[in-house]
């Protein structure tokens, strides 16, 4: 997965990431990760400190950053800085190629008239704070 480095980041940033904070590490370093539970093989998405089928306590794996696009929504009107300046915009659920989970993102670098279910997309990372990044999607 790309990470874009040295991107001003003028928008909200995660706080007290909690059971996330693997997750935002990898990112940094170009890895996608999700939860796997070794005890009975389901897999995960978003962090827990428990397997949601067995209570048994789950690990991160690293999975592959393609997938296909579920769902989407196109935003036109949120006048907020600094998502004003960039309408309209998309965002994605996406289901993962390598496991039975989604992601929620925002889709990039495709005209928003041209996203369509099942679109596949890749994620990459942007850095938002040194050692912490966020996934963004983009069309193949």
């Amino acid at each position: 997965m790309d990470v874009v480095r040295g991107r001003h980041w003028d928008r909200p940033s995660p706080a007290g990431e909690g059971d996330y904070g693997p997750w935002f590490e990898a990112c940094a370093e170009g890895r996608l990760l999700i939860q796997h539970c070794d005890a009975c093989g389901h897999q995960q998405w978003y962090p827990r400190l428990i397997c949601t089928r067995c209570s048994a306590t789950p690990r991160w794996e690293e999975i592959s950053n393609r997938g296909t696009v579920y769902t989407f929504t196109i935003i036109r009107q949120y006048h907020a800085k600094p998502f004003g300046a960039e309408l309209p915009y998309c965002v994605a659920m996406v289901d993962l190629a390598d496991a039975p989970v989604r992601m929620f993102g925002t889709l990039t670098d495709i005209a928003v008239d041209d996203v369509r279910i099942d679109l596949a997309v890749e994620a990459y990372a942007v850095e938002y704070a040194p050692g912490r990044a966020i996934p963004y999607w983009r069309a193949l």
